[in-house]
């Protein structure tokens, strides 16, 4: 990735949410350019120093943050004591509020990557006059389908993987919810149990992200494995706390309330997400949206390719000066 120079923070702080949660925020950039709130992937992810570097440091005061349970935030989802049900879609949304007058931002352009995509898109919909444009990576919209998919549909494509993932379900709920069934071993209270299954999950989640597999170093982190496991199989196993019942999904759904704002949606041909055509049904139900394919890459923001359209949109937003 052509990145720009790495830049460090000229302010941060831990902001009391709520619910005992307290998040990690920083500044860096212009404190008086174009203000741009970055929202990482997962869910149970956390934000990274790369993330500042999407962005020209003259043009935009860049907003980073690790969401509930991630990072530098507290307290973390790899303690088990950590109360997950103050950790859903919605609190997240109005964690972003909270940041946002916080700092003294009316509007601010929302990037999101994978997750971060889903969450940008629930917050845009539900806070247009927030928001000046969005810049989304890796698309996602948090549906059943696309759980489904991760879960089960391509356990077809890694057959040996799959059945090393599967091992660790009971048999009566290999049928089910797999992101659930995994979310109730990671909250047993045998702490062998619980380290299986961030290892299983994550094992499984290295199969689907690369092909030949590779050892992902993050994952090799207990702490950051339990905790992003723990979360990951949260979110999916109750729909995103999203759900309505239906297949299409909300963001789709309520994608006619993004009209008029503007939006890149940038996607690497190779997305195992693809396969269900959610970011074209998207990018056709919300006009004002651009969508920018690259060859040869899959759900990676930061491959060749992918990351070049992505620093041009935020150019290009930063020159329209919303």
């Amino acid at each position: 990735m052509d990145h720009r120079p790495e830049i460090e923070p000229y302010d941060h702080g831990m902001l009391d949410v709520g619910d005992g949660n307290r998040i990690y925020w920083e500044t860096s950039g212009n404190p008086r350019g174009k203000p741009a709130v970055v929202l990482h992937g997962g869910p149970g992810s956390s934000s990274s120093p790369a993330l500042r570097r999407y962005f020209d440091p003259a043009a935009y005061r860049i907003v980073l943050f690790d969401q509930r349970g991630c990072g530098r935030s507290t307290p973390s989802a790899a303690r088990h004591d950590t109360d997950m049900s103050v950790n859903t879609t919605a609190h997240l949304i109005a964690d972003l509020e909270l940041l946002r007058r916080h700092l003294g931002i009316e509007r601010w352009l929302v990037w999101g990557v994978s997750w971060g995509s889903v969450l940008g898109l629930r917050y845009a919909q539900t806070h247009p006059d927030a928001v000046t444009e969005l810049v989304l990576a890796a698309v996602a919209t948090g549906s059943n389908p696309e759980v489904t998919l991760m879960t089960k549909g391509l356990g077809k494509l890694f057959p040996a993987a799959f059945e090393e993932f599967l091992a660790l379900v009971p048999e009566e709920e290999r049928d089910g919810n797999l992101a659930a069934a995994y979310n109730r071993l990671l909250e047993s209270p045998d702490q062998r149990v619980r380290e299986r299954a961030a290892r299983a999950w994550t094992d499984w989640e290295t199969a689907m992200a690369s092909a030949p597999p590779r050892s992902i170093p993050r994952y090799e982190d207990p702490v950051f494995r339990m905790g992003f496991a723990r979360t990951v199989t949260h979110y999916w196993g109750n729909d995103h706390f999203l759900g309505d019942g239906n297949d299409e999904g909300v963001v789709l759904r309520d994608a006619p309330l993004l009209a008029g704002l503007p939006g890149t949606l940038v996607q690497g041909v190779l997305d195992p997400g693809n396969l269900l055509g959610t970011v074209w049904r998207l990018h056709h139900a919300w006009p004002a949206s651009e969508l920018l394919l690259v060859d040869d890459v899959g759900h990676n923001a930061g491959a060749p390719g992918m990351a070049e359209l992505l620093r041009a949109a935020t150019d290009r937003y930063a020159a329209d000066g919303r």
